[in-house]
């Protein structure tokens, strides 16, 4: 089967600046995929090339098994959402009406709840509206469009915490009930971790972790306590970080938990969090290997 997004070799250089190396991975549909890593990492420049609207400098990229450079027949079934959004001299309706011209799954009775429930003045010009709510036009547009690859980057600009919420509910209702190939770029990891069925990680240019998201979550423990028996915890276990302050080590250790040893850091009176996805997608940054991050304790 022919998957949706095929990455090979990808790289993009500027004049004076390698944004993306050696970038290779494939995604399959239907899936939600959180595109991770700080600002700079070159998650914009990946999905502009995924859309068509940049080129590479060297590598290869199919959608749906094709370039999508230039290709009509690709681009009229993906949207790309950008944080920077910008729209002509229109008013909310007009990008609206324009949008359902474009995309030919577009959801007339979506683009309207959505408007409905972003408050959106149809008549107003686009070039009035607040920072928050140009990016609520950006969500409806994109989700209402129903293209088979839908990428958002960083969709959030301007929204509070609410009207992030309702968008996340909004994205993850529409794709139960029409499944598609979403990417999400994001650095508010832990707000949108429920939804991801894959996991990418960039950093300066490179992708440094691909995984499944249910294979990373429980997969790292933070472990807090003397430092004797934190130390007997981790015995044979990969650990990412270690810290002592006084009396008290807290060390990162990579590996899932059975019963005895959760009896063993009860009886060392330890305390146990589990790493959540956002603090996996900075360890991945720092240590660039995947092996570290998905290993296992050792006989």
């Amino acid at each position: 089967m022919t998957p949706a997004i095929s990455v090979a070799g990808l790289k993009r250089r500027y004049r004076d600046h390698q944004a993306l190396t050696d970038v290779t991975f494939e995604i399959d549909t239907p899936s939600i995929t959180g595109l991770l890593g700080r600002n700079g990492a070159g998650k914009s420049t990946l999905l502009r090339i995924l859309a068509g609207q940049e080129f590479a400098t060297a590598g290869r990229v199919r959608v749906f098994g094709a370039e999508p450079l230039e290709n009509d027949a690709v681009l009229r079934r993906l949207i790309l959402i950008r944080e920077d959004q910008t729209y002509p001299d229109l008013r909310v309706r007009h990008a609206v009406t324009a949008a359902s011209l474009m995309y030919p799954n577009w959801d007339a009775d979506l683009a309207g709840t959505l408007l409905d429930a972003y408050e959106l003045p149809p008549a107003r010009p686009i070039k009035k509206l607040s920072r928050g709510m140009r990016t609520a036009l950006g969500i409806t547009i994109g989700l209402a469009a129903r293209a088979e690859f839908t990428l958002f980057d960083e969709p959030y600009a301007g929204l509070d915490g609410v009207a992030r919420t309702l968008f996340y509910d909004q994205l993850l209702a529409d794709y139960t009930a029409h499944p598609r190939c979403i990417v999400l770029s994001t650095h508010l990891i832990d707000e949108a971790a429920d939804l991801l069925d894959r996991v990418l990680v960039l950093d300066h240019g490179r992708l440094v972790l691909d995984a499944p998201a249910d294979d990373l979550r429980g997969t790292a423990t933070t472990v807090t306590g003397q430092a004797g028996s934190v130390e007997r915890l981790v015995a044979g276990r990969t650990t990412l970080n270690r810290r002592t302050m006084g009396a008290q080590t807290t060390a990162v250790m990579v590996g899932r938990l059975d019963d005895r040893d959760r009896e063993l850091a009860d009886h060392l009176c330890l305390r146990l969090d589990q790493v959540t996805l956002q603090q996996l997608a900075a360890y991945a940054a720092e240590h660039h290997d995947r092996a570290e991050l998905m290993a296992t304790r050792t006989p």
